[in-house]
């Protein structure tokens, strides 16, 4: 029977034979099937992913008994220790600053520099602003694979019986976390070998070189049986064109063309619902089958301040086409815990659809814009030949069915048997404080935040700032049929927008792989030796605050380039002279623009900033609240007093530019390798640069700065 679904080159990449393949529930299951595989690994293990955490317990249900430690980084620098022909390759989104308060700080230190020099880490930048790297791969000596929706990070753990309370189901910090839904799936022989290759393209594409596919043994982990067997699998990829690379859709492609093919039943869990073409798709195939039944299975909420603003605007209307189109054919519904009085609900997270008996997928693709073409994603998919592959299929949506609701998989299959209805299904089964209850979204957020938010939270390709810029900013200018403010308020929002956005891209796009000491220190060492160096550096640091270019790259760089001592000396000349002249700029053009924008209340401003300003100065490059370029010139358009502004910038800056000239290495060797006396000398640098803050409040109160 040939393939009406998984077609190479249009909805999937390739379709690649499986001896082996399981559907993999929730974390604790994930967790441990990949800990028994690392257990048999020989050669290579890749994990490519959209965050990996080192502190990620790597346990099952089961209490461990191999004698390694449970944490993901622990265990690796253990394993390696005994295999030295083991190498791991560790890729992770270099994320964006949204997501800083979710993930571990300093992945560096803790996934590279903590570990073995046969670990490797790679912050894969090599994506589109405003895109991010979302695969979730595993790949053991390229023969067995893992993808899904899965990474390998905290706060995923758990186990399908999803209690209200879990006392395994903690973060690092011992905080107790809601239960949580994930599902990844496991395959070996050629397939595993196409996603060992994908894996292997995105390192390179990352990193360099070229990918080679080295099979070896059978890693598949003993204790779990495949669903499936002799399966062919479907590989589809979302990659947004980069660099030269044409984009790839095939993840929309599958979802479209599956749907197409739906006639009683199309079982989803995902967790956003935003693209409307998808919507769509679903409300055409819903008026083409009158007995065709959808139903979805999303968180209840979502968490985050943008998520809120961004796809629950989005899956309201996504929700409403379906709706209008279904009727009472379709639900939209999150799984309930309750208990005793108590109750709370399940975090969806997984990404999986079944439609009918024919076909089952299971990725990291979410069903909202950017995953459709902004993002990387990677989705399987079987499509059924035999009876034997659609039994497999059905179980595995019963399956998940009587978890959200409590009850064995043989009830829902009863249920289904008697009534022939997946929506009698979820509206009647419940035990156990389960069951699937109705999401209310409520009326949607037609603010102008919103919108914008949605722009850049969801985009259906990656952002280009030009684009962007000549979308939203018509909508500043104009809002509501009247026009804001185009003189000094809109000159200094924009000054101030062009900084911040500068900074980003360092941080968030492909520049920075730029941003890195090593880089900026291979371009300053041009001038090494040459009696011109000083005016190079100078020149290097007013350009890179004409760009908002990290003043601590530049400072390392320029100490790793001529040493601690010639280093120190440069840094703070080319730090002061940037300084200096973005203070000129502000001081030339931003006065006129904040008196025109104040008005009267400038003179009174100006004057308590004249009596404050060295205070102000000294707090805000002790407290780097913002970024240097953007204080710099702030503090000119301010009217700060010029002595002021030096003499805060020096005592505030001075102490941390001894500490990065001098002691950069000593820093690092502090985090890896405590010892008390770097550790003393680094506290001596802190309780200095505290002193110097409070010497300065003092003078500053001797010389009347504390007038109101």
């Amino acid at each position: 029977m040939n393939s009406a679904i998984l077609q190479p080159g249009r909805t999937v990449w390739r379709i690649e034979r499986a001896c082996r393949a399981a559907v993999l529930v929730d974390g604790a299951a994930f967790f441990a099937a990949v800990r028994e595989a690392f257990l048999k690994a020989q050669h290579s293990i890749f994990i490519v992913g959209w965050d990996i955490d080192s502190r990620t317990k790597l346990q099952g249900d089961e209490p461990l008994a191999d004698g390694h430690p449970a944490s993901l980084a622990a265990f690796l620098a253990d394993l390696v220790k005994a295999r030295p022909d083991l190498k791991v390759h560790l890729l992770l989104w270099d994320y964006s600053l949204l997501y800083a308060h979710e993930r571990e700080p300093l992945p560096r230190l803790s996934l590279q520099w903590q570990l073995p020099e046969q670990v490797t880490l790679c912050l894969d930048s090599t994506v589109p602003f405003g895109s991010s790297q979302h695969q979730k791969l595993v790949v053991i000596d390229d023969a067995l694979a893992f993808s899904g929706g899965l990474d390998l990070t905290i706060r995923r753990w758990d186990t399908p019986k999803h209690e209200l309370d879990n006392a395994r189901r903690v973060d690092p910090s011992g905080e107790p976390y809601r239960p949580f839904h994930d599902i990844q799936m496991m395959v070996d022989g050629e397939a595993a070998r196409a996603l060992a290759l994908l894996a292997r393209q995105r390192w390179c594409h990352a990193k360099g070189g070229e990918p080679a596919i080295e099979p070896y043994g059978d890693p598949w982990p003993d204790s779990y049986r495949p669903d499936f067997t002799d399966i062919g699998i479907g590989i589809a990829r979302t990659q947004p064109r980069y660099n030269g690379e044409a984009a790839v859709h095939e993840v929309e492609a599958l979802f479209l063309d599956s749907i197409s093919h739906a006639e009683r039943s199309i079982y989803i869990e995902n967790q956003f619902a935003t693209s409307p073409r998808i919507a769509a798709r679903l409300a055409l195939q819903l008026r083409r089958h009158p007995a065709l039944e959808v139903v979805i299975v999303a968180p209840r909420s979502h968490d985050s301040f943008v998520e809120r603003r961004t796809m629950r605007n989005g899956r309201i209307r996504f929700w409403r086409t379906v709706k209008a189109a279904g009727g009472d054919r379709v639900r939209l519904v999150y799984p309930s815990v309750e208990r005793d009085g108590r109750s709370t609900h399940t975090m969806i997270h997984s990404k999986i659809m079944v439609i009918d008996d024919i076909f089952l997928r299971v990725g990291s693709a979410n069903m909202n814009n950017r995953s459709m073409g902004a993002d990387t994603e990677c989705d399987l998919a079987v499509e059924a030949v035999n009876d034997d592959e659609r039994a497999a299929i059905v179980r595995i949506r019963d399956r998940l069915l009587g978890e959200h609701c409590g009850v064995p998989s043989e009830e829902v299959t009863a249920v289904l048997a008697a009534h022939g209805s997946l929506v009698r299904a979820v509206d009647t089964l419940s035990a156990g404080g389960h069951r699937l209850r109705p999401i209310e979204d409520g009326l949607p957020d037609h603010s102008l935040f919103a919108r914008l938010a949605e722009r850049v939270a969801d985009p259906v390709r990656p952002l280009r700032l030009g684009r962007l810029a000549g979308r939203v900013l018509p909508r500043l200018v104009l809002h509501g049929g009247r026009v804001l403010p185009r003189g000094p308020a809109l000159k200094l929002g924009l000054a101030a927008a062009l900084v911040v956005a500068l900074t980003l891209a360092w941080q968030i796009t492909g520049l920075s792989g730029l941003a890195e000491p090593d880089q900026v220190g291979d371009f300053l060492s041009a001038a090494r030796g040459a009696p011109w160096a000083f005016l190079f550096v100078i020149a290097a640091f007013l350009v890179g605050g004409a760009v908002a270019f990290p003043v601590t790259v530049m400072i390392v760089a320029t100490a790793a380039v001529f040493g601690p001592w010639l280093g120190m000396l440069y840094a703070t000349l080319g730090a002061a002279a940037s300084a200096l002249v973005m203070y000129a700029l502000g001081d030339r053009f931003g006065q006129e623009a904040l008196a025109g924008l104040l008005g009267a209340r400038w003179d009174k401003l100006r004057a308590r900033l004249r009596r404050r300003g060295l205070l102000a100065m000294v707090a805000l490059r002790v407290v780097p609240i913002a970024p240097f370029t953007l204080v710099n010139l702030a503090a000119g358009a301010s009217s700060i007093r010029p002595v002021d502004f030096v003499l805060g910038t020096l005592i505030g800056m001075g102490p941390g530019l001894v500490a990065l000239c001098l002691m950069g290495d000593r820093i690092v060797r502090v985090f890896t390798h405590p010892v008390p006396s770097e550790i003393a000398l680094l506290a001596l640098c802190v309780a200095a640069w505290i002193g110097l803050s409070l010497a300065a409040q003092a003078a500053v109160s001797r010389l009347g700065g504390d007038a109101p």
